[in-house]
């Protein structure tokens, strides 16, 4: 077999692979609250539970104001210190994750849960950095 095949091949399995884990995580997107930008965020942030799914130490290091942390990992056994009654405000580093945390919120019999559009990287308003 021609080596370029091989490597169209193994591109097109990639590209495939890429397409697919986004068009999966959009499909999910749209299945509970939805995606807020930083200015809808910051304007509903306070009547919400901001919580932060990112792993401890990347919350230690720096989190938006008022949020709590409640990892990924561990979402399955403190999901329940989150109250139903409230709007749930997500958000991590990772869209594919803050939606799975929002569909598994979503599964539990949440009804108004929403993450931020862009993730941490891209947020604009107040944060609070840690000292260590």
């Amino acid at each position: 077999m021609n080596i370029f095949l091989i490597i169209n091949i193994i591109l097109i399995i990639i590209i495939l692979a890429f397409t697919l884990s986004w068009l999966w995580t959009w499909i999910q997107s749209k299945r509970v609250g939805g995606a807020l930008t930083n200015e809808e965020f910051e304007k509903g942030k306070r009547k919400a539970q901001i919580i932060d799914v990112r792993e401890k130490n990347p919350f230690k290091k720096e989190h938006i104001l008022g949020a709590r942390n409640i990892p990924y990992t561990m979402f399955k056994y403190q999901y329940q210190e989150i109250r139903p009654d409230l709007p749930v405000y997500l958000y991590s580093d990772s869209n594919a994750l803050t939606v799975r945390a929002a569909r598994f919120l979503q599964k539990k019999g949440y009804e108004k849960v929403y993450w931020l559009k862009d993730g941490f990287e891209k947020w604009d308003g107040q944060t609070k950095a840690s000292k260590y």
